[in-house]
């Protein structure tokens, strides 16, 4: 993110150079442009109308020039590009995120991966499509594993049975410890997974609504998504363990 970041800054100081008098390259400006546009749908939606409407600095001159002298232009500029700067800087990943996500770089699986980076973008501004993904990331977790241990299941399992499966295979069942204390905490993982479930359905879009239907905000798709991915990365953590053991 800090990267785009930066991007975005240049591109803004290319305009109001060119805006001021300034001799830009139009390559520069088209790269950037199409970094801008080819950007996550949740800021997507302020980038400058201007930066979208024009394909080059010429077209971009020919709407600037309005503006009667540099220091309006300038203001205006950078009053265009506030929104999306300060949109780019909350979307910074939190330490957690940025834990889980190289938790989750470690396995080759492209499905597991990209399951994690959508949820995570789409907390803010689709929290019922964050929720959904939260979901989808555990199941898609649970049978990466399952498949990896060449363990059969049905692939219209719910979510709990499934998760009940894997934790079996990963020895995290409950049933399977003797410590009240390893009981609770495996107990708790389960709680969280039958609590996904509860929650994509009565807050995701995975199903129609009534009239009166919840509509989640984005703490509660934080709260899933966030869930999901410490679980995930815990149980591919002790899978990887697992497999280390047996070799």
């Amino acid at each position: 993110m800090d990267e785009l970041l930066i991007q975005v800054e240049t591109l803004q100081n290319i305009l109001i150079s060119r805006a001021t008098g300034g001799k830009e390259k139009d390559s520069e400006f088209i790269r950037l442009r199409h970094v801008l546009l080819d950007m996550d749908i949740a800021v997507k939606e302020f980038i400058p109308r201007f930066v979208r409407t024009c394909g080059n600095l010429n077209q971009f001159w020919q709407f600037i020039k309005k503006f009667d002298n540099y220091d309006e232009r300038r203001e205006y500029i950078k009053n265009e590009f506030h929104q999306l700067l300060e949109a780019l800087k909350c979307k910074k990943i939190a330490p957690s995120d940025e834990f889980i996500t190289k938790g989750l770089d470690k396995i080759d699986a492209d499905h597991v991966q990209a399951e994690w980076s959508k949820a995570l973008d789409r907390r803010s501004n689709d929290p019922e499509g964050a929720i959904t993904l939260a979901r989808t990331l555990i199941e898609t977790v649970c049978k990466h594993i399952l498949d990896d241990m060449n363990i059969q299941y049905d692939e219209a399992m719910d979510l709990p049975k499934l998760y009940k499966k894997t934790a079996e295979v990963l020895n995290l069942a409950p049933s399977q410890h003797t410590e009240e204390v390893f009981k609770q905490i495996l107990g708790g993982c389960t709680a969280v997974i039958e609590g996904l479930g509860t929650l994509r359905n009565r807050l995701s879009d995975a199903h129609g609504k009534g009239k009166m239907g919840i509509k989640p905000a984005p703490r509660h798709a934080e709260l899933a998504v966030n869930l999901s991915g410490a679980l995930a990365s815990y149980l591919l953590a002790t899978w990887e363990a697992r497999k280390e053991a047996t070799t």
